[in-house]
C-alpha cells in the first residue's frame, strides 16, 4: 500500500505545472489555517493555549509564504499553460487545518482533538511528499521546514488535549474523526458529482445536437437559392408598419 501510494504521488508531483499550482494551492489553505487559529486564540480562555495558538498561527503563516514563494518560482520558468493541479487535488489534499470548522462554536477541547488530526495527517503526507521530490531538492527543502512544524503541531495539540480533557480525549478523537470523515465524504460526493455532470453534458452533446443538426441541414435543402421573388401584395408603399 506504501508503494502504491508513493507511486501515486510521485506521478502527483513529477510535473512541473502540477507542482507549482498544488504548492499555490498549500499556501492559500496554510493562510486560512492560520486565520482560523488565529480566532481561536481569541476565543479561548485558557492562557496556556492561547500563547500556543498563536505561535501556531504565525508557523502557518510562514508556511504559507514558504509554499507561494516556491510555487511562484516555479511558475515563473513555465511557459504560459493551463492550471495542471484541479483534477489532483484530492491526491494531494494537503493541509486541511480547521476545514472550514466554525472555531467560535468549539469548546477547547473539541478544537484540539481535530486540530491534533489535522496536523498528523499533515505530517505523514508532507512526509510522503518528501520522499518523492528528490528531483526537485528546492521543493523538497519547502516540505521538511514544515513537516517539521507539523510534528510540533501534533505533539502540543495531542499533550494539550490530555491536559483539558484528561478522562474525555478518547471520545473528542472519535468525534474529530467522525466529522473529517464526513468532510471528506462531502468533498468526494462533491468531486463525484462534477464527474458525473460532465459526462451526462458530454453525452447530451452527442446524442441530442446531431439530430437537431441533421433536422436543420435538411430544413436548409429544402430552402430556394438566391433572392426569393416578393408578392406583389406585400410590395407595395410603406403606409403600415405590418
Amino acid at each position: 500500500m506504501r508503494s502504491l501510494l508513493s507511486l501515486v504521488h510521485w506521478w502527483v508531483w513529477r510535473d512541473a505545472r502540477r507542482r507549482a499550482t498544488n504548492l499555490l494551492r498549500f499556501a492559500e489553505v496554510e493562510a486560512d489555517g492560520g486565520r482560523d487559529i488565529v480566532r481561536a486564540a481569541e476565543q479561548t480562555r485558557d492562557p496556556v493555549l492561547r500563547k500556543l495558538f498563536l505561535v501556531h498561527a504565525l508557523d502557518e503563516q510562514r508556511h504559507a509564504e514558504l509554499f507561494r514563494e516556491r510555487g511562484r518560482a516555479l511558475m515563473a520558468q513555465l511557459p504560459p499553460g493551463p492550471d495542471g493541479g484541479g483534477r489532483t487535488q484530492w491526491l494531494a489534499p494537503g493541509e486541511r487545518g480547521l476545514d472550514d470548522l466554525r472555531v467560535e462554536q468549539e469548546r477547547d477541547g473539541s478544537l484540539l482533538a481535530f486540530l491534533h488530526l489535522s496536523e498528523k495527517t499533515a505530517a505523514r503526507d508532507f512526509a510522503h511528499y518528501v520522499d518523492v521530490l528528490g528531483h526537485d531538492p528546492a521543493t523538497r527543502e519547502v516540505f521538511e521546514k514544515v513537516a517539521h512544524d507539523e510534528a510540533f503541531h501534533m505533539t502540543y495539540t495531542h499533550a494539550q488535549l490530555l491536559r483539558v480533557s484528561p478522562e474525555g480525549h478518547g471520545r473528542l478523537l472519535w468525534m474529530a474523526r467522525l466529522r473529517r470523515l464526513w468532510s471528506l465524504y462531502l468533498r468526494f460526493a462533491g468531486a463525484l458529482a462534477g464527474l458525473i455532470g460532465a459526462v451526462i453534458l458530454t453525452l447530451q452533446y452527442f446524442i441530442l445536437v446531431p439530430p437537431f443538426a441533421l433536422l436543420a441541414r435538411r430544413a436548409q435543402a429544402r430552402e430556394p437559392l438566391g433572392w426569393v421573388a416578393i408578392p406583389e401584395q406585400r410590395n407595395g408603399a410603406l403606409t403600415r408598419q405590418y
